[in-house]
């Protein structure tokens, strides 16, 4: 993504086969704001955009699922949690603004895309990147482009089936899930827990009976979905938390980490979500369109039910602020932490040990600690 950062600034300033500097000419002709497609208002073209960029803008609550792999937990995801902001503005504001710079949003290429929904929709080729540097003349470099794109699209699937199979495994441990679903390998793999997540990519095979652009077009909806409840679970799991902590008198600044301009900064979140997985699919409704509506509301449903029909069925009730338990296992991971002999080592110096294990091999009996 930081090549492609500099890809946009090189091309737009000049250094491009055509020695085009284009700048902001996108902004100005056709514009930055487009109606939605079918003669729609511009706020509606936003919403519709909001609603992709809320699909994309997903990954750093996975820091979090990761606390229980991490050597010195209260340093490693602190480091990372911090790191977030940068990401966040970087990769995905820098994005945003790198591709409405390189393509305008009436390109042909784009138009027939998504528009008359073709075969190229679910394809690197959609990518405005590439579009951006075939109309340059830009030689070898889209196909380096589309490689990395889907050997990014492999490291985000390996995440997600990380992500899926150990909350899942964590469900089944709780007891709000089967119970075989704990059941690990030699090794520590919750095997029948991989063995479930693994079922639902299969689903993009949906692809070969019908248009990659239809199915990926549903499976953007239903995850997009799934990645606004979440949102709005961790918002709402932390303003209970917030709220714990006030009525235990609790100091959240003796935390190894802990959010500023709360609870406002959970509030704002929370009504935004909540106002785009309301008012996106309205779409379907005038016409209704049974298959729409249950791509773009399936999963605030499914969890709406979920939720209430295990606490009626488990009669679960509501813990009041001031019973939370906000010790947990913080005792026990302290001991743990303070057991280690080694110290927490930087990300650099993590990379080249990492390195060093894959390419280098100690001779026999010789020691291999850092």
């Amino acid at each position: 993504m930081t090549g492609l950062l500099f890809f946009t600034f090189i091309t737009m300033v000049g250094g491009n086969p055509k020695h085009d500097a284009f700048g902001f000419h996108s902004w100005n002709d056709p514009g930055a704001f487009v109606g939605y497609l079918g003669g729609g208002s511009k706020f509606e073209g936003f919403l519709a955009a909001l609603w992709s960029a809320s699909f994309t803008c997903v990954g750093p609550e996975y820091v979090s699922m990761i606390a229980a792999e991490a050597k010195h937990p209260r340093t490693y995801i602190k480091t990372a949690y911090k790191i977030v902001y940068v990401r966040q503005v970087m990769f995905f504001l820098g994005g945003c603004l790198a591709v409405g710079l390189l393509v305008p949003w009436n390109h042909p290429t784009l138009m027939a895309i998504y528009r008359d929904g073709t075969q190229s929709a679910g394809s690197a080729a959609a990518s405005p990147y590439i579009i951006a540097m075939q109309d340059l003349g830009v030689k070898v470099l889209p196909n380096i482009v589309t490689a990395l794109i889907a050997t990014t699209i492999f490291s985000a699937g390996n995440c997600n089936m990380f992500v899926a199979t150990r909350s899942l495994y964590s469900l089944a441990q709780e007891g709000r899930a089967p119970k075989f679903l704990t059941k690990c390998t030699k090794q520590g793999i919750p095997i029948y827990s991989f063995a479930v997540t693994l079922i639902f990519p299969c689903l993009s095979f949906l692809q070969l009976s019908s248009g990659s652009a239809e199915v990926l077009n549903w499976l953007i909806n239903i995850c997009t979905g799934a990645t606004l409840v979440t949102y709005i679970s961790i918002c709402l799991t932390y303003i209970n938390f917030h709220r714990a902590c006030k009525a235990q008198n609790f100091d959240r600044s003796k935390l190894p980490y802990y959010a500023r301009f709360q609870p406002w900064s959970a509030y704002l979140p929370l009504v935004l979500e909540t106002i785009i997985i309301l008012c996106y699919g309205y779409t379907t409704l005038k016409p209704f369109d049974v298959g729409g509506f249950i791509t773009y509301y399936v999963e605030p449903i499914v969890v709406v039910v979920l939720f209430f029909g295990w606490k009626l069925i488990k009669g679960t009730k509501w813990k009041k602020p001031g019973e939370v338990d906000l010790i947990w296992e913080a005792p026990a991971i302290t001991l743990y932490e303070e057991s280690l002999d080694e110290p927490p080592i930087g990300v650099f110096r993590d990379c080249y040990l990492a390195l060093r294990s894959v390419f280098m091999r100690s001779p026999k009996g010789a020691s291999t600690t850092a």
